[in-house]
């Protein structure tokens, strides 16, 4: 089975001890919002980091994203090869328009 199978029968989601365990914690994601997720429908890495923002933080998933990609190959039972992994943006900042004005300036 892949990862994009949903039509597969995980079971019922049933908590485990290091449920409150966290994973990310630039955004403070634990291990049970992870497997939650997971049984609520959420089978692969870009969705599970959409929907809880993990690896969203200010490490964008450099100390989590393997943690919450094996979570996720391990509750589904496969392994994590077949999952692909979450695609990596940069941090966007908010930059003021007088900056763009006199960079604009000096090129000229």
């Amino acid at each position: 089975m892949s990862a994009n199978d949903r039509s597969r029968d995980i079971g019922a989601f049933s908590a485990a001890p290091d449920d409150d365990m966290i994973v990310c914690r630039c955004e403070e994601v634990t291990k049970g919002e992870i497997r939650r997720a997971i049984y609520d429908g959420m089978f692969n890495v870009r969705e599970v980091r959409r929907f809880l923002r993990c690896g969203m933080g200010l490490c964008q998933g450099q100390t989590c994203a393997k943690l919450v990609k094996a979570i996720i190959a391990r509750e589904l039972g496969i392994s994590q090869g077949e999952l692909e992994d979450a695609a990596g943006r940069a941090p966007a900042r908010p930059i003021e328009m007088r900056i763009f004005a006199s960079e604009r300036g000096r090129d000229e």
